[in-house]
């Protein structure tokens, strides 16, 4: 590419950190516009979504969501290919992403506002960047952070003093099977990072490895963990382009396939079927806890996309995939939903569209990063 592309985010957000990983890996030379408030509302603009990141091409094209964007540079852009030709492997690789893009958020940012030492640390940073535009006293924007997030993201997201111990017990069975894929490949499903490790990254990277308190529990429990994430922030074209795409999933995997079959798929199927039948809060159970939430559109149209990758595969293959999930996989072959709440992006951008802005919160808005 003749000019670096333009990333606007931030260099706390999990969602910028998956696809900053990308494109490093890939070879795309880009550069981090740190977000204000003004930015923010001028990407939304522009791409009728408000969320981060979101990536300014120098012809003047748009590209929003982080899954939607790999996918795109996956057709579009030269370099090492991070898509496993292998059908099974694919679409296993699409659905620990969108695991972690999904049912891992919850304990991501449980610990980075739950916890009075990453809180104090996380509304700081956010208070000198995101909010360096605001004319308000760093106190108050500090304060107006927190109790914003500690909001959206705790009491909003079914965080309780009941539930907390089930959130940082998913924490700890995710850190065991990184533990437990790592053990035998440098990546999570072989010798190439493949969409299962930039979705990962997400969480891992700026969250359990950035902040104080998963970062003290990676540190203790999850040290080949801790060697990925510098792995895939340091990978290069070379290095990862040296290493073969995987063409069959491991058994190393088969913890991370044990979360994605025991916490994402109730919960992912739950929340799409209330968005079908217009409710505006879900309830599942994670780790044993009752959770109580708001509905996401988005979230139904990310599982959607799943299903149909997974309904693409022959018989043979979908038994294959069935053997590997085990209970639950039944939820992966019934028909897509395609509700329609929320109308995906169409990359590249070129104007913006006659839609409302949304953002990843409340029913008529949705979207990740």
């Amino acid at each position: 590419m003749s000019e670096p592309l333009r990333v606007h985010g931030l260099d706390l957000s999990y969602f910028t950190g998956k696809v900053e990983a990308y494109l490093r890996a890939k070879g795309l030379p880009y550069r981090l516009i740190e977000m204000d408030t003004r930015d923010f509302a001028a990407c939304g603009r522009a791409t009728g979504v408000r969320q981060m990141p979101q990536i300014e091409c120098a012809d003047g094209t748009w590209l929003t969501d982080s899954t939607l964007i790999l996918d795109h540079f996956e057709r579009t852009a030269p370099g090492p290919g991070f898509t496993p030709e292998d059908p099974l492997t694919r679409v296993v690789a699409l659905l620990i992403e969108d695991m972690a893009d999904e049912a891992l958020w919850r304990p991501a940012l449980y610990y980075r506002w739950a916890f009075a030492d990453d809180a104090r640390l996380m509304s700081g940073r956010l208070a000198r960047g995101m909010l360096r535009d605001v004319p308000l006293p760093f106190a108050l924007r500090r304060l107006m952070i927190l109790n914003r997030q500690r909001l959206h993201f705790l009491r909003r997201d079914g965080v309780r003093p009941d539930t907390a111990p089930a959130v940082e017990a998913l924490a700890r069975r995710a850190f065991a099977a990184m533990e437990e894929a790592l053990a035998v490949h440098p990546f999570v499903l072989g010798q190439r990072p493949t969409a299962a490790d930039f979705g990962l990254f997400g969480p891992f990277f700026r969250h359990f490895f950035c902040d104080p308190t998963p970062a003290r529990l990676m540190r203790d429990t999850a040290p080949r963990t801790l060697a990925w994430v510098t792995r895939l922030w340091g990978a290069t074209p070379e290095s990862t382009g040296a290493g073969p795409l995987p063409d069959h999933v491991p058994e190393a995997a088969r913890g991370l396939l044990r979360l994605v079959a025991e916490s994402h798929l109730p919960q992912a199927q739950a929340n799409a079927e209330a968005v079908v039948a217009g409710a505006r809060r879900v309830t599942f159970i994670d780790q044993g806890a009752r959770f109580d939430v708001p509905v996401s559109p988005y979230r139904a149209w990310a599982f959607d996309r799943v299903k149909q990758a997974v309904q693409a595969l022959d018989d043979a293959t979908r038994g294959a995939l069935a053997a590997l999930i085990g209970d639950g996989a039944h939820v992966l072959f019934a028909p897509s939903l395609s509700c329609g709440a929320y109308v995906p992006p169409v990359l590249p951008i070129t104007a913006p569209p006659a839609t409302a802005v949304r953002d990843r919160a409340g029913l008529d808005r949705g979207g990740r990063g």
